[in-house]
């Protein structure tokens, strides 16, 4: 049985990567920060590609320079400058000669020198300034391709605009006042309007923590490879700058070995994969694939498998290239926020989060304080006097009905659900600018304001009053669907078993909702998930999933990554089980003579058990309070990530569906956007970076991972009946919609998916 449970595990989720996401600072879509004032800009901004760095510069001074409390020369002759700008990268030089331009008072510091990342390349590295059609804001250009050639070109552009750095390390940034505060390991502090932080991942160098890392033949860092040729040298790293090392130390007549802690790469470019393998393959180079190295030595270096076995590997250099450290106390030190950092004031806000959705939710579901009724509104309603009068108290009046509504807490959770539904739908509409946005919220908006909100609260209810559901057809409909006039059960039209289990586990079978709900739950839902995924349900009509596209969107990037997260998927497994379970037994209930065990047990664990039933721990607990409570502090995907039992079905179904993820491999720069913004822990980039059809069952096609690519390497689309590919013509890239408005009519069709 064990390990049954184990490659069932496998099969549903734990086969798929599960990259993590690294900490950084807090930044905006538009590179502002917690501390008013300061943007930041460059690849801590997400995109380590020079055209994005340079264009995030640019355009902050343009943004800054909009504001309505930003004077231009308002620190001229005075001790207080218009603009400090921290870092002389390309982002932070692009910021420099835009500043100049707009005639501000700034000064450009730098601890090392002017474009210092870039000195420190390796000898001829290749420059990929992508994408090539892309011009980016402001007047820093980019031709030459490789590193030599860039360094003087960018240069002669600092000179040509006569930008001139000052030689310092900033220690952090304070706000004093209406003014920002620069101070600095050694000096006198300067104070300034706006700040431009450009200084990127120059933290630490990260350390492998063994013996002998500190032997003189160790080194974070290559820059001519030539100095090496004919001797054995160790590569340790699977990243783009471990790649690249070990690539120009072969080409140079180094004898290689590369040792990386993971069986497949899967944070480097495609061409610098290509490239190794390439190596590998003509025995220019040797990897060591899921391999840690453990002891350095004068002579050589101890690495350990998979299989515990050590091996030897002689050499006279080692290069620990596994990435730097950003620069985290500079931010925390500057009080700017740090994403995933769980601060007392992050305590703070999950703790008073949890305390007032469990009162909230508590309250509308009729477990504390019902006393506690918004009586005082239906006789506001009534209080209007007049014509207002007269149809508040005509009984077949839409008033009327919504008097009694008014008295109902449950009313106002819905009301409150549908108003944050629209209100945050409409600022991620204007977010994300794309027709797919535009029209998924717009559907996830309409399912929940009419069938969840106006059916089962005003309409029902009024119907009724009219006569609809005495007899004939509208009789049979309530006698099956909400008999005794329980329109609460229009619930069910929506949210299909067993997330909305009530219809289902009823003390006598209602055909009418037992019919509808297998068809929903076992036809209609197995059928849109094989044709364009478990998202075609969770992303685009249930209640859950519109809250936490609307209401989450800001937040889908705190969702935790990483194999134990993955792990901890299956308890919608569990709870999926356990639905199963209660199902049977109501059906034995149901079947058996009155008082049977089937009916006792099953009532105890629907809400007989104290705390621990069904009603309880999963409709209040996990869906309720939990579910939203940590919107906030675990993105808007929680529940319906780890818990929901009707997602972790349809998880099963969608390991059969024809819906991917497609990715083009060659444009894809492995920035780790598209895992950053995914609210459901998927780690898209490993599939985007080898060019594999990304079928995690996660999935709901949010599409902020499609529309967060900068360089529009993902598309949605589903496999052909003979294995080619049908794309979604309604678009989700941003990018691609430029692309696309600059193709031929005939290349526009081939891109949309025509045929």
């Amino acid at each position: 049985m064990p390990n049954l449970i184990a490659r069932y595990t496998h099969w549903l989720h734990t086969q798929w990567p599960s990259g993590g996401v690294e900490k950084g600072p807090g930044v905006n879509d538009d590179g502002t920060t917690n501390l008013k004032g300061v943007r930041v800009v460059g690849d801590l901004t997400g995109v380590p590609l020079l055209k994005f760095s340079a264009d995030t510069g640019a355009k902050a001074v343009g943004e800054l320079l909009q504001e309505s409390d930003f004077k231009v020369g308002a620190g001229t002759g005075s001790d207080v400058y218009d603009l400090v700008i921290v870092g002389a990268g390309v982002s932070g030089m692009s910021a420099a000669i835009e500043a100049k331009r707009a005639g501000l008072n700034f000064v450009l510091y730098e601890a090392d020198e002017s474009f210092a990342t870039i000195h420190n390349f390796p000898r001829k590295k290749p420059i990929f300034t992508y994408p090539t059609e892309m011009r980016n804001a402001g007047q820093l250009d980019f031709k030459a391709d490789v590193k030599e050639a860039l360094l003087e070109e960018l240069k002669a552009q600092q000179s040509a605009h006569g930008i001139q750095t000052t030689r310092a390390k900033v220690q952090r940034i304070c706000r004093e006042g209406g003014v920002l505060c620069v101070d600095f390991f050694k000096g006198a502090p300067v104070k300034a309007q706006r700040v431009i932080v450009a200084i990127g991942r120059t933290g630490n160098f990260r350390k492998l923590n063994v013996p002998g890392e500190g032997l003189d033949k160790v080194s974070n860092r290559l820059i001519d490879a030539s100095e090496l040729a004919g001797q054995q040298v160790m590569v340790v790293g699977g990243g783009d700058s471990a790649l690249e090392a070990a690539i120009a130390l072969a080409e140079a007549g180094a004898i290689v070995s590369l040792s990386y802690r993971k069986k497949a790469f899967s944070r480097a470019k495609p061409e610098n994969v290509d490239k190794v393998q390439e190596l590998a393959t003509k025995q220019e180079l040797i990897l060591y694939m899921g391999t840690n190295l453990q002891q350095i030595n004068e002579d050589d270096v101890v690495v350990c498998g998979e299989d515990n076995q050590d091996c030897l590997v002689p050499n006279a250099a080692v290069f620990t290239l596994i990435g730097r450290e950003p620069p985290l106390d500079f931010f925390r030190q500057s009080k700017i926020s740090v994403t995933g950092d769980w601060t007392p004031k992050v305590w703070a806000g999950l703790v008073g989060f949890f305390i007032a959705f469990m009162v909230f939710y508590h309250w509308q579901k009729g477990l504390w304080l019902q006393d506690l009724r918004p009586g005082k509104m239906a006789w506001w309603l009534s209080s209007l006097g007049g014509f207002f009068q007269a149809q508040v108290d005509n009984p077949r009046h839409l008033l009327n009905h919504l008097r009694g509504a008014l008295n109902q807490p449950g009313f106002y959770y819905s009301l409150a659900y549908c108003v944050c539904v629209v209100a945050f739908g409409i600022r991620r509409i204007k977010r994300r600018r794309t027709p797919y946005v535009k029209l998924q919220t717009l559907t996830l908006s309409a399912f929940q304001i009419i069938p969840l909100f106006l059916l089962p609260w005003i309409l029902l209810p009024w119907f009724g009053a009219l006569g609809w559901w005495e007899s004939g057809i509208g009789g049979i409909i309530a006698d099956w669907f909400w008999p005794n006039g329980e329109y609460w059960r229009a619930f069910g039209l929506i949210l299909a078993w067993p997330l909305f289990v009530y219809n289902w586990f009823t003390a006598e079978p209602l055909w009418g909702w037992l019919i509808l709900g297998f068809v929903q739950t076992f036809v209609f839902i197995p059928w849109i998930v094989w044709k364009w995924g478990k998202g075609a349900y969770c992303g685009w009509i249930c209640s859950c999933g519109a809250l936490a596209e609307t209401l989450g969107d800001a937040h889908r990037h705190k969702m935790p990554h990483g194999p134990f997260w993955n792990k901890l998927n299956m308890l919608g497994q569990v709870l999926l089980a356990v639905a199963f379970v209660m199902m049977g037994l109501r059906i034995l209930g149901w079947l058996l003579p009155d008082g049977n065990f089937a009916a006792s047990l099953f009532s105890s664990m629907l809400s007989g058990i104290p705390v621990l039933n069904w009603k309880y721990t999963v409709d209040v607990w996990l869906a309720g309070v939990f579910g939203v409570a940590f919107y906030f502090h675990f993105s808007g995907r929680v529940w319906c990530r780890f818990a929901c039992p009707l997602a972790a079905l349809m998880h099963i179904y969608a390991r059969f569906s024809r819906y991917r993820i497609f990715a083009e491999k060659k444009k894809c720069i492995s920035c780790n956007v598209c895992t950053t913004v995914c609210h459901q822990g998927i780690d898209v980039m490993n599939f985007a970076n080898k060019g594999i059809p990304m079928e995690d069952p996660e999935c709901v096609r949010c599409s902020a991972c499609v529309q967060s690519c900068p360089t529009g390497v993902l598309n949605f689309g589903r496999l052909d009946g003979n294995g080619g590919v049908i794309y979604d013509q309604l678009q989700a890239s941003p990018v691609r919609m430029q692309e696309i408005h600059s193709l031929s009519p005939v290349d526009k069709l081939l891109a949309e998916g025509k045929r």
